[in-house]
């Protein structure tokens, strides 16, 4: 866990004001600690990501939210697809066989 201080100093770019605005439009998330509020491995790299969206891409604080909730459903998108593949490579070789036949773009393309 990193406090708000130590946050603040090893991120350069990071302006205090900012991620208090973030932390107030719940765009990131911090737990209290110790009396102060303190940050995960998790949401300190989500800071770091919203500092090079914000400072480096020029990305305005009215479309951050958009972008941060694309990327959230993009890393649950990737989160269940390795679900998915941990499961297939559980299975019996031919059931394997099967799930990738059907995966096959000439089966995806076709209705059913």
């Amino acid at each position: 866990m990193t406090g708000i201080d130590a946050l603040v100093a090893a991120i350069s770019a990071l302006r205090r004001n900012d991620l208090e605005a973030w932390l107030r439009d719940e765009l990131v998330a911090a737990e209290p600690d110790a009396g102060t509020l303190a940050f995960s491995d998790m949401e300190c790299a989500r800071i770091r990501f919203i500092c090079a969206l914000q400072y480096d891409l020029e990305i305005d604080a009215e479309t951050l939210p958009v972008v941060l909730t694309l990327a959230d459903q993009l890393y649950e998108t990737r989160q269940r697809l390795l679900s998915l593949t941990a499961a297939v490579a559980a299975q019996d070789e031919p059931i394997q066989k099967a799930i990738i036949a059907a995966l096959s773009p000439s089966n995806l393309d076709s209705p059913r």
